[in-house]
């Protein structure tokens, strides 16, 4: 028997920080949604390194999510992020 989806952790609206709230939005917001919209906004605002799309250059309010690295790759986002959900 398959699980329901609507069940998964990935679904569950989580609350946001208010540093991620100035980033992607109100919540509570499932992970996915909030990767979804966090790369919105990244690409959106030009924030990818143009040498390597997998890094990001964090603007003020990314800065707030990501702490004070200069540079975040993509894989390293999904555990700042996290950080900042419950």
């Amino acid at each position: 028997m398959a699980k329901d989806p609507k069940k998964s952790k990935f679904m569950q609206p989580m609350k946001l920080s208010e540093a991620l709230v100035a980033v992607v939005g109100k919540g509570p917001l499932p992970r996915t949604e909030v990767t979804k919209k966090l790369w919105e906004y990244i690409k959106k605002n030009k924030r990818q390194n143009p040498a390597n799309k997998r890094n990001i250059i964090p603007d003020e309010n990314l800065a707030k999510v990501f702490g004070s690295k200069k540079e975040v790759n993509m894989f390293e986002m999904v555990k700042l992020v996290n950080k900042h959900l419950s």
